[in-house]
């Protein structure tokens, strides 16, 4: 896109499909990126161009902070659980007048020889853990404390940072970051004698081999259902179309 004008992109980001949206906006000429990172990882891995990194404090602070920032666009590219800060940007940038887009993964769907259960909520999870003695939970450090009462089961949590607030009784913490492939996944599964998966509904590449290798073990598997969005916003499922889509909105304004 070639104009005389800088166009300013807020993207709220923290996942893969932001920092890949990062990298590629920031080669395209006459557009400025600033990504928003929530602060909630320790070593967060920082996207190519400006970072800022924090809560803005609410939907009436951003909206605020919009304007201020002479930001033209905001994309949401946040987790597809991040359910708050994704209402608090409808909010802000309708009341800032700025258009908003949203970029997430699509979810992922059970195949042939799946044996998925699906759950509306974390404690929905906890409360159906009697399906499994061993359980591998992957559905990060901040929900853990949903099942600190379960005192049947044994854990292995696994997790970038380690959680904070009650955990369960018997635990095991693994600390380390994806992507994970098949292999790894199928080897954790049978040395720790796992019997129940649970995750989220997160979608993606990045986390996906851990139910391939529970599909492989015959391994059933908890998946919490992402929250559903309420906003009319465009949508969008990669970072290509989230380029195509900024790029023709801003050739049409300029």
């Amino acid at each position: 896109m070639e104009c005389d004008q800088t166009v300013k992109v807020l993207i709220l980001g923290g996942t893969t499909e932001s920092r890949a949206l990062a990298a590629t906006l920031d080669t395209v000429q006459g557009i400025e990126t600033i990504t928003s990172l929530a602060g909630r990882v320790a070593q967060p891995i920082l996207p190519v161009g400006q970072t800022r990194i924090g809560g803005f404090g609410g939907p009436d602070a951003l909206a605020v902070w919009l304007r201020d920032n002479a930001i033209d666009v905001v994309v949401d590219a946040t987790h597809p659980f991040a359910s708050t800060i994704g209402a608090h940007a409808e909010q802000a940038t309708r009341a800032a007048s700025i258009a908003l887009l949203v970029l997430t993964r699509p979810p992922w769907t059970a195949g042939e020889g799946d044996r998925w259960t699906s759950v509306a909520s974390l404690p929905d999870a906890a409360s159906a853990i009697t399906l499994g003695s061993r359980v591998f939970l992957t559905t990060g450090r901040q929900g853990v404390h949903h099942f600190a009462s379960v005192d049947h089961s044994w854990f292995l949590v696994r997790a970038i940072d380690p959680p904070t607030g009650p955990v369960p009784p018997h635990m095991t913490l693994q600390l380390s970051r994806g992507p994970f492939d098949v292999d790894h996944e199928s080897m954790m599964l049978a040395d720790n004698r796992i019997d129940l998966l649970v995750t989220k509904n997160s979608g993606g590449d990045m986390t996906r081999a851990k139910l391939d290798a529970a599909r492989a073990a015959s391994i059933p598997v908890l998946m919490v259902d992402r929250p559903a969005r309420t906003g009319s916003a465009p949508t969008v499922f990669d970072a290509a179309a989230a380029v195509a889509w900024l790029t023709n909105r801003l050739r049409a304004a300029f």
